[in-house]
């Protein structure tokens, strides 16, 4: 029997990490297994829904092979997100635009993070980033709803002391989980420059090939297949409709002056150098091919990124200024420079990290850190939120903690989060037997006595948005 804390460890683990991707499943004969309401569920639902899980968990480094409880569990969370939506309509539950852009862009984020690159997540699933956002963004406004639901539900619930203590206390003795050694680090990011000839070279380029389609009269597609840098290349550069507000600032306004069938100038954004075709526009959204020339992240001036960074470690080391504060003001890092360069485990959002768990370059530097306080030299790594392949940065060791015995001393927050999420299961699971007495629902298919939660298995596959 899998101990309390490890079960719901798991199920926290899944809830920050799953999505669905049924969208794309092929569109060929299929069985409805399940009905709720006026929605139904396709097997091939389940069967992608399960199959996206298993890859997410996969990408993570953790073991997880088909069972049919995972697949029923899947089939049961599909129909109580169901439930969940209907739940919203009564309750007049809606997201704004903003709000679901911001939150998109935290989960590609993430995902980027996963697949190594935005070109390897491109290429994953064979579209351009922006694509990407068109496809999923209702499907996502739906998870946040969902997500808004169970918050006005839950998010009242708290836990006291006496009850954590009692939680931890439940667990057997000889159950209990050995917490493995844990580091707490931060980081000061620097992207080196592209040298000048990198700009030119891929300006140069860009501009020879804008050249080929306006005076020589290639075709602007085949040019795209060709040449493009980007995931839409090999459909010709095009990005279907799109809201003017999902691109960036120079695409779209160099986009948006075209007429129909025009192409811009060639057009630089972070990304690189751009060729724009304007295909049609219709109010706020537009439809548009483009050719991207990046810039090569071979040409880069290192020893610039190099000299900063230890002019940063010599202000702390030797002038008694903060970690934290150089590291607002002057890294390049998106996710950790507004907490001051703090890195925290993007699987659970904590702050303690298993140092077995770090990526090999984070590892490497951390490894080698022996007092609380320390910071590395400078050293090079591949950055996972922007388009560049190559970065430096200096490392604090922030806090160290050998392997232990869990226990509440040591591990209060950490235990205090799981007792929570179990009470939190326990109403959530309450609740949900009465909202589904209330909406209509029927299994084209045997459903399994038990509950698939209460056993010893992964939890089911919920679109949640944590």
């Amino acid at each position: 029997m899998i101990n309390p804390l490890k079960k719901i460890f798991l199920f926290t683990l899944f809830l920050t990490f799953s999505y669905t991707a049924h969208a794309q499943s092929s569109q060929v004969a299929d069985r409805i297994i399940a009905v709720v309401n006026d929605r139904i569920i396709l097997k091939s639902d389940v069967d992608d829904e399960v199959r996206n899980y298993m890859n997410q968990i996969q990408m993570q480094g953790q073991p997880v092979t088909f069972s049919e409880d995972l697949w029923y569990s899947a089939l049961q969370s599909m129909v109580d997100n169901y439930v969940l939506m209907e739940k919203a309509k009564i309750d007049s539950v809606v997201v704004s635009d903003d709000l679901v852009n911001r939150e998109m862009d935290q989960r590609l984020n993430q995902m980027i993070r996963q697949a190594g690159s935005e070109r390897a997540l491109e290429e994953a699933f064979g579209q351009s980033i922006i694509q990407i956002r068109a496809e999923y963004r209702e499907q996502f406004r739906e998870q946040m709803i969902i997500q808004r639901v169970q918050q006005n539900k839950l998010g009242s619930v708290t836990i006291t002391r006496p009850e954590v203590e009692e939680f931890f206390r439940s667990i057997p003795e000889g159950e209990l989980p050995v917490i493995p050694e844990q580091v707490g680090v931060s980081q000061i990011v620097v992207i080196p420059p592209a040298l000048e000839d990198a700009q030119t070279q891929a300006f140069e380029k860009a501009a020879a090939i804008r050249d080929s389609i306006v005076t020589m009269g290639k075709d602007f597609e085949e040019m795209a297949r060709r040449h493009s840098d980007d995931g839409s290349g090999a459909r010709g550069g095009l990005i279907p409709m799109t809201p003017i507000s999902d691109l960036v600032a120079n695409y779209s306004a160099a986009a948006t002056a075209l007429e129909p069938g025009g192409v811009s100038e060639v057009v630089q954004t972070q990304f690189g150098f751009h060729i724009i075709r304007l295909n049609r526009r219709s109010g706020d959204n537009i439809d548009t091919n483009h050719i991207l020339i990046r810039i090569d992240d071979n040409l880069v001036d290192e020893d610039y990124a190099i000299e900063k960074l230890n002019a940063l470690r010599d202000s702390v080391l030797n002038h008694d200024k903060r970690f934290s504060d150089l590291a607002r003001q002057y890294s390049d890092d998106e996710d950790t420079r507004p907490f001051g360069g703090r890195i925290v485990n993007m699987q659970t959002g904590e702050r303690l990290m298993a140092i077995n768990q770090l990526d090999p370059a984070l590892y490497r530097i951390v490894i080698l850190l022996d007092e609380e306080g320390e910071i590395s030299e400078p050293r090079s790594f591949t950055p996972r939120r922007t388009s560049s392949s190559r970065a430096f940065r200096i490392v604090r060791l922030d806090r160290h903690i050998p392997e232990h015995r869990a226990n509440l001393e040591q591990d209060f927050d950490r235990i205090r989060e799981i007792a929570l999420q179990r009470k939190r299961m326990e109403r959530m699971r309450t609740w949900m037997d009465g909202l589904r007495a209330e909406v209509y629902i029927e299994f084209k298919i045997d459903m399994p006595d038990t509950d698939p939660l209460l056993e010893d298995q992964l939890p089911p596959t919920d679109t949640d948005v944590r």
